[in-house]
């Protein structure tokens, strides 16, 4: 289907209900309804065009009313959309009352977009009707009723006075269970995440999720504080591990916004990079999993295997991981002649290895009894939740944004989807063992077509002041599955919005089901099978091991102690 069959299908379907209908970038479909009609037009977008949903953006436009279909003060609800057999991204939009934004949950249609629905009520203070669980999911405990802080008259260094009357929002366990906790702290995860497991005996029954302990506020800082050209270092630094896959994203975007095509030796730049960060990312995640599981050859086998491509990497550009290359226009380092042999040889070193350690791993009984049929996650329940990645593509889930939606160059390095039916543990094990040598294939493809171009064309100039109200999607396969990031250009150098979702934000929403029914044993690994990120916690709390006295440790207090102060 071309974005114009889409156009007249969307249009003959809902006809009087468009009250707006555009393509203002090549490929992504904006439609426009009234607030009360989005239901409607998200199950005509699920049910028929079989779309898949990505991702919730909402704005406060009622400074600044920008943006396809806006036509006035109001706070916007975008439901992003991916058609990705016809590589079309199709958004679904309304404005909302500036005074009273309400607006109908779609969660009932499609279990993946609970946590988006929820996340525009603690962020902006749109009242989701009609959702299943309203609770808070972003904003802590103690944060005061009725602060929105991505709403526009809330500054970005606001602290709020806590509330410390309020109280946690728990789910009530079922009868005759026992709750028992998990987390917030892992000695193999090293970020937070609280798991309150409902058990009978030894077989988890249901659980509740707490996360988002420290919530950065980087969408708030990047619309309030930075340029165009200083997201990319900000974004960067949203994933410790998948930092180039998010300043990619993010340029991209804008790219796409304003109709800027980077150099194609940019282009195939980024994908190498994007392809050792992959490289490096699934085979920090075996090493992970092992561990989890008890198998630290395998931790100790993947990591060593590794460590080449990191110090490749900082050959490249200077850094082990956060390697500063991309603006908006293209990259700022080359990768040169005089490297490409030693790129090709540290691909052939991880090949050779990475195949040896698949080829034990095959064959090693007790390792095979922990991961299959270990965190079962069917096909049906991995599309209605809308999983992405190793996760959704080890439950038969065929999506990959390097292949659905090009982007970088993979226009011409084209992966191979490495899809698996098994719906379990070792499925999604294997998904990644082979992208890691697929992405070998592409790296090495990527050098022989650098090198038929000249060096030194890495970016395109953007020539004029970037116009306010321009829009732009892009998605990027992390190691993980998709991040995707939505951009709303503004005035004076800065953005208007920008909306991130990492690969996990999807992911975790699937954690409850993939561990319904199973043993409290598989809980880690099954957990652990998609690789979740979160952000780094900010509180540490000290107990004196003489006095058995806890003390709670503040931002100021960490900054003070850092510092070399003792009191």
């Amino acid at each position: 289907m071309t974005s114009q069959e889409l156009i007249e299908q969307v249009q003959a379907r809902l006809g009087e209900k468009v009250l707006d209908l555009a393509e203002p970038v090549p490929d992504q479909v904006y439609v426009t309804v009234a607030s009360e009609d989005i239901p409607v037009a998200a199950e005509h977008f699920l049910r028929d065009l079989r779309a898949r949903f990505l991702i919730t953006a909402g704005t406060d436009s009622r400074f600044k009313p920008m943006g396809v279909g806006v036509t006035g003060p109001s706070f916007v609800v975008t439901h992003i959309f991916s058609l990705d057999e016809d590589k079309l991204f199709l958004s679904l939009r309304t404005q909302l009352d500036p005074e009273n934004p309400r607006l109908p949950s779609i969660t009932p249609l499609v279990t993946g977009a609970a946590w988006a629905e929820r996340e525009l009520q603690d962020l902006l203070g749109v009242v989701v009707e009609g959702h299943p669980d309203p609770r808070r999911l972003i904003l802590p405990d103690d944060w005061p009723a009725g602060v929105h802080p991505l709403r526009k008259d809330f500054p970005y260094n606001h602290h709020p006075e806590p509330d410390f009357s309020a109280r946690p929002q728990l789910k009530e366990p079922p009868e005759g269970t026992v709750v028992l906790p998990v987390g917030p702290f892992f000695p193999v995860l090293e970020e937070p995440s609280y798991w309150r497991l409902f058990v009978e005996g030894e077989t988890i029954v249901g659980c509740d999720y707490r996360g988002f302990y420290n919530h950065r506020g980087i969408e708030k800082l990047g619309e309030s504080r930075m340029t165009y050209n200083q997201v990319p270092f900000l974004a960067e630094r949203i994933c410790g591990i998948c930092g180039f896959i998010h300043s990619t994203c993010y340029c991209e975007a804008v790219e796409r916004a304003i109709g800027l095509t980077p150099p194609r030796r940019a282009r195939i730049i980024r994908s190498i990079m994007l392809e050792l960060e992959r490289i490096h990312s699934h085979l920090l995640w075996l090493g992970i999993a092992g561990h989890i599981i008890g198998f630290d050859t395998v931790l100790m086998q993947s990591w060593r295997i590794r460590e080449p491509v990191m110090w490749l990497c900082e050959e490249i550009t200077g850094n082990r991981k956060t390697y500063g290359m991309n603006l908006i226009g293209g990259v700022r380092w080359d990768i040169p002649a005089e490297k490409h042999e030693r790129v090709l040889e540290v691909m052939a070193g991880i090949e050779r290895e990475t195949s040896e350690l698949l080829d034990a791993m095959l064959n090693d009984t007790p390792l095979l009894m922990r991961t299959q049929e270990v965190g079962p996650l069917p096909e049906e329940t991995a599309r209605e939740i809308c999983v992405v990645g190793p996760t959704a593509r080890g439950s038969n889930v065929p999506i990959d944004a390097r292949v659905d939606h090009p982007y970088a160059g993979y226009d011409e390095l084209v992966p191979e989807k490495q899809v698996e039916e098994g719906c379990d543990v070792w499925a999604r094990v294997l998904v990644r063992l082979g992208e890691v040598l697929d992405s070998v294939r592409l790296v090495r493809e990527g050098i022989e077509k650098l090198k038929e171009l000249p060096e030194g064309d890495l970016m395109t100039l953007v020539e004029e002041e970037i116009p306010p109200g321009k829009e732009g999607i892009c998605v990027v396969e992390a190691p993980r599955g998709e991040a995707i990031h939505y951009v709303l250009t503004g005035e004076n150098n800065r953005l208007e919005r920008w909306r991130v979702r990492a690969p996990t934000y999807a992911n975790l929403q699937a954690v409850p089901p993939m561990i319904q029914g199973g043993q409290i044993a598989d809980m880690p690994i099954s957990l652990g099978s998609f690789d979740p990120c979160f952000s780094c916690t900010e509180r540490v709390e000290v107990v004196d091991v003489r006095s058995r006295k806890v003390q709670v440790l503040t931002q100021e207090d960490l900054l003070r102690l850092s510092r070399g102060g003792r009191k």
